[in-house]
């Protein structure tokens, strides 16, 4: 048995329709090719990286989280760490090219083989097989144990539970489903490691298999990693401690509708700003007589990431002496400031881009909360589990 589809209240569905209609325009926006959306994607994955390893302590600049999109090497991030971080890029590569695979199938071997993807550079920590003792979360913050997983006697047939179920023909709505997924890998807690991300990427994969939206656009990954303390309350309150299928679901399955509804304000609104800041940007390439290619570097730029050379190459295509041609240029223009020495040689924003950055931010429309009283719900019935 495994936590089974909460019946959704009229608020939920309500929550829900939103969301979708949110989806559908943005399905509609991508459909029209503009120059920007492949940078706007590439920082969404990005921060779909980020927000899913922070909650689990493993924090990088966003740049480097980018880097790591393209084979990169970071510039700030250790080498522990990086490699949790390329761990998780490749695990998430495989659910970009799984999204619209006519011939994928949801079993225990894809959810084994991500979660060895993900942690194949520690494999102290078994990477890719279950575990094969108990398992306790422990919250450092309280020094209390919170959670114990299920008996790792009945691991294995509780995934291929949750597989037939993601394989399933039933008429749960895809967000449902991918919720669920992601509170039945978590509760069960499969691996001696990195049960989190996985339930994260398990939830992403299934949204990209179902849900209107390609990958980039629909994960909620960001949001958890920016909610981590209320992510953390909701999977307390749902779990109660061990293992209890028979619970309910429902107050998680709305924590995600909130997620997703205010996951996809975020990212429309990250739509108008990207078109906004690459008008004016084609104006400022236009004033100083520069190169098209470069506008996406500038664009980063304004994002306040660190641009590097080889990775603008990479990008750009073009030969090393013209990218250093144009990084030069940039910097002589004062759009581009020159930071370190050699191999941790980058460029931030020179003033009239972070002007740029700072004028688009001051333009932004407030995040609505479809369920604002929740994050005292959770606060309240969280403080209640501890006593």
């Amino acid at each position: 048995m495994i936590y089974a589809t909460a019946d959704l209240t009229d608020r939920d569905r309500s929550v829900l329709a939103e969301v979708h209609d949110m989806r559908r325009s943005l399905a509609d926006v991508i459909r029209t090719p503009r120059r920007w959306t492949g940078g706007l994607r590439r920082t969404l994955l990005a921060k779909a990286i980020l927000g899913s390893n922070s909650i689990e302590g493993y924090v990088v600049a966003e740049d480097d989280a980018a880097a790591a999109l393209e084979d990169a090497e970071p510039l700030s991030a250790d080498d522990r760490t990086f490699a949790e971080i390329r761990g998780y890029r490749q695990a998430l590569g495989y659910v970009l090219q799984s999204a619209d695979d006519p011939h994928f199938r949801f079993d225990t071997s894809v959810i084994r083989s991500m979660h060895y993807m993900m942690l194949s550079h520690d494999l102290a920590k078994s990477p890719g097989q279950y575990r094969k003792g108990p398992i306790y979360v422990h919250d450092e913050r309280t020094d209390r144990r919170v959670y114990e997983g299920a008996d790792a006697d009945h691991v294995p047939q509780l995934m291929e539970e949750l597989t037939a179920h993601l394989r399933s023909d039933d008429t749960t709505n895809p967000l449902v489903k991918a919720a669920l997924a992601h509170l039945n890998l978590v509760m069960i807690h499969p691996f001696r490691d990195g049960n989190g991300r996985m339930a994260r990427a398990l939830q992403t994969l299934v949204l990209s298999r179902e849900a209107i939206v390609e990958p980039a656009f629909s994960s909620i990954e960001e949001w958890l990693g920016s909610n981590t303390e209320d992510y953390y309350r909701v999977l307390a309150i749902t779990g109660k401690g061990r293992w209890s299928p028979g619970g309910s679901a429902a107050l998680w399955v709305a924590f995600n509708l909130r997620a997703h509804h205010m996951q996809a304000q975020t990212v429309a609104r990250r739509f108008q700003e990207a078109s906004a800041i690459w008008r004016e940007l084609d104006a400022v390439v236009s004033a100083g007589k520069l190169p098209e290619r470069v506008t996406g570097l500038l664009y980063e730029a304004v994002l306040g990431y660190r641009v590097r050379r080889p990775l603008y190459i990479k990008l750009t295509n073009v030969e090393e002496r013209t990218a250093t041609r144009d990084l030069t240029r940039l910097a002589d223009q004062g759009l581009l400031e020159a930071r370190g020495e050699r191999r941790g040689r980058h460029y931030v924003a020179g003033p009239a881009l972070a002007e740029v950055r700072q004028r688009i931010r001051e333009q932004r429309a407030p995040i609505t909360d479809p369920y604002p009283e929740m994050p005292v719900v959770l606060a309240t019935e969280a403080a209640a589990l501890s006593k």
